[in-house]
């Protein structure tokens, strides 16, 4: 599994500004089929660590504070 090299291109992008994972909140990990979004042991906030979306959007839908952004290709639209 190819690991994400920037978070800038990677498919699912949190807002660090308005994730509540240091607060203890795991619903967009917990939600991802795929298991590619984690925890940063720096910052406490959540992150995608494998660069496998598969543009399924529970991470979107269910984060409770909005912070989560898939960015769909154009193509997939």
């Amino acid at each position: 599994m190819p690991l994400a090299e920037q978070p800038s291109t990677v498919p699912v992008v949190v807002d660090n500004d308005k994730c509540i994972a240091d607060k203890g909140c795991r619903v967009r990990v917990d939600v991802c089929p795929l298991d590619v979004l984690r925890i940063s042991d720096m910052s406490n906030k959540a992150y995608m660590a494998y660069d496998e979306c598969w543009y399924c959007m529970p991470c979107e839908v269910d984060c409770p504070t909005q912070a989560v952004t898939v960015n769909i290709p154009y193509l997939l639209k």
